[in-house]
């Protein structure tokens, strides 16, 4: 017994050794790419017909597009792209998709284009959404909320406690870490699920009301003080998903 037990151990530690390799290979699809661009005024209608002829064409699986419409703030005006999700190991292997649809995008899209753009990596946070990466909504609200150097971790702790708050609400609410992109940043994504009216007074309890009956009395004065002191700052937009412009 002791020595049919000693070889069922091995044979169990060769398989995980040979696992290893494929466990490794089986990374989490929790990484999007994002890319700003910002159409000439004269020549939107145009834009427009490129970038969806573009993405219909060689935007699909794990290199689909999903094409937002920026409705209001400093980027007023400009389309939102986010490519994926995918793993590090996707964008690995990805490359640029080959020749023809790098001379595709140059020459039918980038005609149509200003010079300003930008460019980033986001890896969805679970633990600190309230929906899943996946169940998406035609109009989003981004919150761009930037950590002062070193309150990183702090500034976690408070979403953490926004979550609890957003649960309560029934807020559908996506959150996103910046990676290699830039200044570090949280992306917050408000996904109005049922349309812009969850924006309106009276919809839902006021923010206020709803954290301090997660969080407790008087907390939501400490989450202002906690905001000044660890975010050095943070503005919002409004998105309209254009479906007709992404991948099909």
């Amino acid at each position: 017994m002791i020595k049919l037990n000693f070889h069922l151990s091995t044979m169990a530690l060769i398989v995980a050794f040979i696992m290893i390799p494929f466990l490794a290979s089986a990374q989490k699809k929790n990484v999007v790419s994002t890319h700003r661009v910002f159409p000439k005024i004269d020549k939107v209608m145009e834009f427009e017909k490129a970038l969806a002829a573009h993405a219909q064409k060689y935007h699909t699986g794990d290199v689909a597009w999903r094409v937002f419409e920026i409705q209001s703030g400093p980027d007023f005006g400009a389309f939102h792209i986010t490519e994926g999700p995918t793993s590090w190991e996707g964008f690995d292997s990805r490359g640029n998709l080959g020749e023809e649809h790098t001379m595709d995008w140059n020459k039918n899209v980038c005609a149509y284009l200003t010079d300003r753009q930008s460019a980033g990596y986001a890896v969805y946070e679970d633990s600190l959404s309230t929906v899943a990466m996946g169940d998406h909504a035609d109009k989003i609200n981004i919150t761009h909320l930037y950590p002062k150097m070193g309150k990183g971790p702090k500034v976690r702790e408070m979403i953490k406690k926004l979550r609890k708050s957003w649960m309560a609400s029934g807020s559908t609410v996506a959150v996103y870490t910046s990676n290699s992109s830039g200044s570090a940043q949280y992306t917050i994504v408000t996904r109005y699920k049922q349309g812009l009216k969850e924006k309106a007074e009276g919809f839902r309890k006021p923010f206020k009301e709803t954290y301090e009956g997660v969080n407790g009395e008087d907390s939501y004065t400490l989450f202002m003080e906690d905001l000044s002191e660890y975010v050095d700052k943070t503005w919002s937009e409004l998105l309209f998903l254009r479906p007709e412009l992404g991948s099909k």
